[in-house]
């Protein structure tokens, strides 16, 4: 029998996230205790819980729940059977539900042994077209009950695959050593694993942390250390792809990010469904919030087509919270969710996709996830984001890169994607959104921002040719752009900057409002305008109006400034935002002479970009940019 999933509890009893692997009540949300100084669900172990007499525990949950309609849809399973230890008085009541959240009890199995007893139940898949999941609950009678471990498994004739893992990191190493010691720890982990690169691009090297020593050792000669210079992640996790192929060693190579936290079971899990898919396909894993661990921060993803922006998937909403709403009372989680595809915080692709797309683009980082899984379906490879495999990861309203060097890199990297693989002529309305979201950066005085978006206008029109060469340079000019603008030089201390004083107060006392209704936003964008054209009042270069709080920073509000101190998404900073006539003028004319020829140019670029492809993913253009970066490396 092969195991697909077993069940499993916190390796660190984290009581944070006890809640996606185990809940008490048969997860209704109750949590008393079953007697005085008693709880009613304990972890025994990494796969064993106690029940305590006349208490109930539910293994609905997201890490322990068996995601039946992913494995109906996507792989050669027709049957699962549950397979589980226990000794104790227990009743185990197995349930299923359906694509619509309805729940479905299936049958019950019953216990009463003080020594442990070996229980099978044989499932079916055939009703989960469009969703549903099967999971079991355990009620205790008079004694205590030990659930000694649990698994899904089936019948197969294939044989077990096997991964390489790459981590890109930079100037993370403390994270990097953390996740490489939680995979030390992760025997069963390792079974399926045959090395892993670790390809640091930074200056604060990964094996001059305290712990690298013992983590190296832990992973028995599977570590393998890389430096290159810095070119991104697309360029980190290009080398690992190149490094899976020349060892020939590896079914799979599995890419993480370098300061995700990994439920390392979801490895095992991404592997198994990978070997048992019905053609090669790219599993990934979900993501949670690393600050509020028991959110389900994204579930899925797609490409909305006719925008050519990235979105969460149909019918799934971001920062779930599974504690306060657990897996059993969300409907719109027992839903199968197809994605366009999985971010790279946790992904793993077949060594036959790699072969038959090619390795990465030269994206340095933004978009080169998306356009991968994109190209992928493309060629008849589809991406399942499987749900019980997920790591933790700085969620996305803790961080802004919509305003920092990273936007040139989004803009840029939007368009190459929407010339590739855009049905729509000209992009839909992906260009008219670009030329808006300068134009509101530029009434909200992020100068900088819009700066970057134009220079990547300017790169892509430019064509493919430049990409590659750019991995290794492109970095230095950003710097250097950003230094010239006010908005783009942060301080971590508001004293560091004048006193914040207005010269006129605001009239009749009344602060912005927002507004509310089309024609009210293009009065407001208009009247932002003129006032963009109007000489700077001098006081406001000595003194910032306003501080506006990052979660204010608004563009309607903005633009009613001459200048603003402006804080960051996560707090730590803030920058001097100050109006600019001239700059704001010239940026303007700019964006809609470029967007207008983007417009013109767009069909002879698609044909361009589209043809490049095949060059650009090669493992040989690839080979010369990572020379590149060890040439050019400090």
């Amino acid at each position: 029998m092969r195991v697909l999933q077993r069940v499993v509890l916190p390796a660190d009893r984290d009581l944070d996230v006890l809640k996606l692997y185990v809940e008490g009540r048969g997860g209704r949300g109750e949590t008393a205790a079953a007697g005085p100084g008693q709880r009613e669900v304990r972890v025994a172990g990494r796969r064993s819980a106690a029940v305590a007499a006349g208490g109930r525990a539910s293994f609905c949950t997201y890490f322990n729940a068996f995601p039946a309609s992913y494995w109906r849809r996507w792989s050669v399973v027709e049957r699962v059977r549950l397979r589980m230890r226990v000794r104790g008085d227990a009743i185990v009541i197995v349930y299923r539900s359906t694509g619509k959240g309805f729940v479905q009890r299936v049958t019950q199995l019953e216990v009463d042994s003080d020594t442990a007893v070996d229980r099978e139940l044989d499932l079916p898949l055939d009703p989960f077209i469009d969703g549903g999941w099967y999971w079991f609950d355990i009620a205790a009678g008079d004694r205590e009950v030990v659930l000694e471990h649990a698994e899904w498994c089936t019948d197969t004739d294939r044989a077990q695959g096997s991964t390489s893992i790459g981590i890109t990191t930079f100037n993370r190493p403390a994270y990097c050593v953390g996740q490489l010691l939680a995979m030390g720890e992760a025997s069963e982990v390792l079974d399926v694993v045959d090395e892993i690169f670790v390809i640091d691009q930074g200056t604060k090297r990964v094996e001059d942390q305290p712990e690298f020593a013992e983590a190296a050792e832990a992973l028995g000669g599977r570590l393998r250390l890389i430096d290159q210079g810095n070119i991104g992640g697309s360029g980190g996790f290009s080398r690992a792809m190149t490094e899976t192929l020349d060892a020939g060693r590896s079914d799979y190579v599995l890419l993480l990010d370098d300061d995700v936290v990994v439920e390392p079971e979801g490895i095992l899990r991404a592997v198994a469904f990978a070997d048992l898919a019905r053609t090669p396909t790219i599993v990934g894993g979900h993501m949670m919030d690393i600050f509020n661990r028991s959110v389900l921060h994204v579930f899925g993803e797609s490409v909305a087509r006719y925008r050519w922006w990235m979105t969460p998937a149909p019918h799934t909403f971001l920062g779930h919270d599974l504690a306060a709403h657990p897996l059993r009372e969300t409907p719109w989680l027992h839903r199968r969710v197809d994605v366009d595809y999985n971010a790279w915080w946790m992904c793993l692709i077949p060594v036959d996709v790699i072969r038959k797309v090619g390795l990465s683009l030269p994206f340095f980082i933004k978009w080169d996830d998306i356009e991968y899984g994109v190209r992928a379906r493309e060629a008849g490879f589809p991406t399942v984001s499987l749900p019980g495999a997920a790591v933790w990861h700085v969620p996305w309203h803790s961080k802004d890169d919509t305003l920092d060097w990273q936007a040139y890199y989004t803009e840029r990297n939007r368009l190459i994607t929407a010339l590739m693989y855009s049905p729509y002529p000209r992009g839909g309305n992906m260009l008219k959104e670009s030329m808006f979201i300068a134009t509101k950066h530029a009434l909200a005085m992020q100068y900088s921002t819009v700066e970057l978006m134009l220079m990547a206008a300017e790169d892509v029109l430019g064509g493919p040719e430049g990409l590659h060469g750019a991995m290794t340079t492109k970095m230095a000019e950003l710097r250097a752009l950003r230094g010239g603008f006010p908005d783009a030089r942060a301080e971590p201390d508001l004293d560091e900057f004048p006193e914040v004083k207005r010269r006129n107060p605001p009239k009749k006392g009344r602060e912005p409002s927002a507004p509310e209704g089309r024609k009210a936003m293009i009065r407001t964008a208009l009247a932002g305008a003129v006032r963009q054209l109007r000489p700077v009042d001098a006081f406001s270069r000595e003194h910032p109006e306003v501080t506006v709080p990052h979660v204010d920073q608004t563009w309607w509000l903005l633009s009613r400034y001459d200048s603003a101190l402006v804080s960051s998404a996560d707090g730590t900073k803030a920058a001097w935002y100050q109006r600019d006539p001239k700059r704001f003028r010239t940026l303007v004319r700019r964006n809609m002479a470029l967007h207008a020829r983007l417009a013109r140019e767009w069909p002879e670029l698609s044909r361009r970009y589209r043809e490049a492809i095949p060059e650009l993913a090669s493992t040989d253009r690839w080979r010369e940019t990572f020379e590149a970066a060890r040439r050019e490396q400090p």
